[in-house]
């Protein structure tokens, strides 16, 4: 019952009912001036699906979606076109040939080509793009306290380690406003065998870097 007890106690999140201990660790550049003079909430902002490497493809399906999450409670006074409103603009209006070169091309470089970029940006009606990306994805489970001989548990140690980019894109000049990457530790002691999930991992780490950029740190 103790451990239980201590278990539901580890609270500390950006996230209402975490039971995790959690660090984060954020390097950014400072935002570019321009930025100051056009605010976000006066110009709508696009949300692109987030990149990845090969050794987690399919892992970053969701990222995306989380940050528009994220974004309904930390600037609700914003514009957002979630990432299923982009793709299908994208594709409706024919760019989507375009839209996969530009990419594939970021995946490797890190830069969204200039023209793409307006074009995509013209058609969706907005003025920023935000690109995610999740660079690193870990889960570990360690038993503690197991009987011997015996398969009954008292506590696994479960954690995720999480490394994700993200950048802010001027869709009419090409300009990179912002970019930061952050890299969070959860971790937790309980009873049950469920491991951190990615989506409380993508939250806490997400949430830290629109943390900075909303602080300009």
């Amino acid at each position: 019952v103790l451990l239980l007890m201590c278990a539901a106690g580890c609270t500390g999140s950006l996230f209402s009912g975490s039971i995790y201990n959690w660090q984060v660790r954020t390097t950014g550049t400072t935002v570019a001036p321009s930025f100051d003079q056009t605010p976000v909430s006066e110009k709508p902002v696009a949300i692109f699906p987030a990149l990845s490497g090969p050794l987690l493809r399919g892992a970053e399906v969701a990222v995306a979606y989380h940050l528009a999450k994220l974004l309904e409670k930390m600037t609700p006074n914003w514009k957002v076109v979630d990432e299923q409103a982009t793709l299908t603009g994208i594709n409706t209006n024919g760019l989507g040939t375009d839209y996969i070169r530009m990419r594939r091309d970021a995946e490797d470089a890190h830069i969204l080509e200039r023209e793409t970029l307006k074009k995509i940006g013209a058609v969706l009606g907005v003025r920023y793009i935000f690109q995610p990306r999740m660079v690193s994805y870990t889960q570990t489970m360690t038993e503690r306290w197991k009987f011997p001989g015996a398969d009954l548990r008292l506590v696994q140690t479960r954690s995720s380690n999480m490394r994700i980019s993200l950048q802010l894109w001027d869709a009419t000049t090409g300009e990179l406003i912002w970019s930061s990457v952050a890299e969070s530790v959860l971790a937790n002691e309980a009873v049950s065998q469920d491991p951190v999930f990615l989506e409380d991992a993508a939250r806490v780490t997400l949430g830290s870097l629109m943390s900075d950029f909303l602080n300009r740190q």
